[in-house]
């Protein structure tokens, strides 16, 4: 068992932050499915009042309704609450330089936000997804830039190959610019995909990561069955939040299967499905703190829960089994009986233990 308030280091940075993080793309109801201000603000007060100081949010998120939503709750406690947000994704539809990774839309964005926030900094920017466009040098110049400004303290990025991410932190370092500390990628029982590069590349970098959607967008909390299976490819933000999670791609049978099989270990211990889910996150070492989006304040009381949650490792076997992505290429190949043969030559050698690999 541990609480909000035992608090992690984030990557290699000294920045101490608590287990389970803030997210609030759910604050606001720009978007048809989110927390209306009253019951976000409890939503936050919960997090707030029991030791959480990590909170995420994004330029676009409700159409930057969530960034003035947390701007205003955090306003008496600003100095507690380590304020996490991102750039990247289009702020005008119609404006092509509003959206991508250049320095542009980078410095635009982070303005937009420190206006929408109403502060004078953010303690943890992210890149919020690779754009396939800008150079990497551009990016973390301009990233450089703003935290020698004092606009930005601490760096971080999401959604991008591992092996960008590794091509950048090295340009980093060897330039001298700011590192990246902090990893944020979708990562739950449903997507497993990341442990084969980013997972192991965030722990040799020093990266914490961040997950969300530990939840499968919800699937994994038992919400949906069989009955539900849709796979979307709609383009636009649905207005539901069931379209939301089939545009994802998660609601199909073996997520179904996976939920099941949560389901079950959640009977055995007394948990809900979301705690168990959540709680499995946390059992591996590279992960500092799951990002948590509540559209209720019981979804709220309910996910906080998974702190208290201790898997055995029966149980964490069966999640496992039940969840294990296919090996890919070279994995797949050196890790063959024959090959490690070949490697080894017979003699047994202890490997590095990892939850990752």
């Amino acid at each position: 068992m541990t609480s909000l308030d035992t608090y992690r280091l984030l990557g290699r940075s000294g920045l101490r932050v608590s287990p389970l993080s803030l997210g609030t793309m759910t604050f606001g109801e720009d978007w048809g499915w989110g927390a209306g201000e009253s019951e976000a603000r409890r939503i936050f007060d919960l997090y707030v009042d029991r030791g959480g100081n990590l909170v995420d949010t994004a330029v676009n998120y409700t159409n930057g309704a969530s960034e003035g939503l947390v701007g205003e709750f955090i306003k008496e406690k600003r100095e507690r609450i380590v304020l996490a947000t991102k750039f990247t994704m289009a702020r005008d539809p119609s404006n092509p330089n509003s959206g991508g990774n250049h320095r542009l839309n980078m410095v635009r964005s982070v303005e937009q936000s420190l206006r929408q926030l109403d502060t004078d900094r953010i303690d943890l920017l992210y890149l919020h997804a690779w754009d396939m466009t800008t150079r990497p040098d551009e990016v973390l110049r301009g990233l450089d830039d703003l935290v020698r400004a004092g606009k930005v303290q601490y760096l971080g990025i999401c959604n991008t190959p591992a092996w960008r991410i590794s091509q950048m932190q090295a340009i980093a370092e060897l330039r001298g610019w700011s590192p990246l500390i902090a990893l944020q990628i979708e990562y739950s029982l449903i997507e497993r995909t990341v442990e084969h590069e980013l997972m192991p590349m965030a722990a040799a970098l020093g990266l914490g990561v961040l997950p969300w959607s530990p939840l499968g967008g919800g699937v994994l909390a038992g919400k949906y069955t069989k009955a539900d299976i849709d796979l979307s490819g709609e383009a636009s933000v649905s207005p539901t939040r069931k379209g939301v999670i089939a545009s994802s791609g998660h609601l199909n049978e073996r997520a179904i299967g996976i939920a099941e099989v949560v389901r079950a270990v959640a009977e055995e211990i007394g948990a809900t499905p979301s705690q168990v889910a959540i709680a499995w996150t946390l059992a591996n070492p590279v992960v500092v703190s799951p990002i948590l989006g509540a559209r209720t304040l019981a979804q709220a009381e309910d996910n906080l829960g998974a702190l208290d949650v201790a898997l055995s490792r029966e149980q964490l076997a069966r999640l496992d089994a039940a969840s294990a992505p296919e090996p890919v290429f070279p994995a797949r190949f050196v890790g063959r009986p024959m090959v490690q043969q070949l490697i080894f030559g017979g003699a047994s050698v202890a490997r590095r233990p990892s939850h990752c690999q």
